[in-house]
C-alpha cells in the first residue's frame, strides 16, 4: 500500500512540537463521522466500534512497518508503546474536555508534566488554558462542540 510508504508532510517534519493542520482536518472528519453514526447507533456502540477499528488498523500498520523476521520480537514493545500512547491521549482529552465543560474529572495522571510546563488543568486551571490549546491554536483547528461528540 502506497500510503504506508509516504513520508509525513513537510510541516510535521520541520517542527515535531507542532502538528500539521491536516492532522486536525483528519481528526475532525473522523469525529464528524462518529457523531453521525452515534445518532443512529448510540455513543457506546460507536465508541467500541472506534476502538476496535483503531486496534485493527494499528495492527495492520505494525505489520506493514516491521520487518517480518522482527515482528514477534518487537510485539511486546509495540503493545506497550500503543497502550501508553492511548492512555496519555485519553488523559489529555479528559483533562481538556473536563476543563472546557466545567466537569471535575479528578486529578490528572499528567499533573506533574503539566506543572513542569506551567499548564494548570482541572481544579487548578486558569480560565481558557488546557493541555491541547497550543497545538489546536497552532493548527487553526476548531475542537468539536460538546453537542457534536
Amino acid at each position: 500500500m502506497a500510503d504506508e510508504q509516504q513520508a509525513p508532510p513537510a510541516a510535521e517534519q520541520t517542527n515535531a512540537n507542532q502538528m500539521d493542520p491536516a492532522f486536525f482536518d483528519c481528526v475532525n472528519e473522523y469525529l464528524e463521522l462518529t457523531r453521525k453514526q452515534s445518532e443512529q447507533q448510540g455513543v457506546k456502540r460507536i465508541s467500541l466500534a472506534s476502538l476496535y477499528a483503531a486496534a485493527r488498523f494499528n495492527a495492520h500498520v505494525y505489520l506493514v512497518s516491521v520487518k517480518p523476521i522482527e515482528a514477534a520480537e518487537q510485539r511486546k514493545d509495540f503493545l506497550d508503546y500503543m497502550t501508553t500512547l492511548y492512555r496519555r491521549m485519553l488523559n489529555e482529552h479528559l483533562d481538556g474536555l473536563g476543563h472546557e465543560r466545567g466537569i471535575d474529572v479528578g486529578d490528572s495522571e499528567l499533573a506533574e508534566e503539566y506543572k513542569a510546563a506551567g499548564i494548570r488543568v482541572g481544579r487548578l486551571a486558569r480560565e481558557g488554558q488546557t493541555p491541547a490549546n497550543d497545538s489546536i491554536a497552532a493548527a487553526g483547528a476548531v475542537p468539536p462542540s460538546a453537542s457534536n461528540e
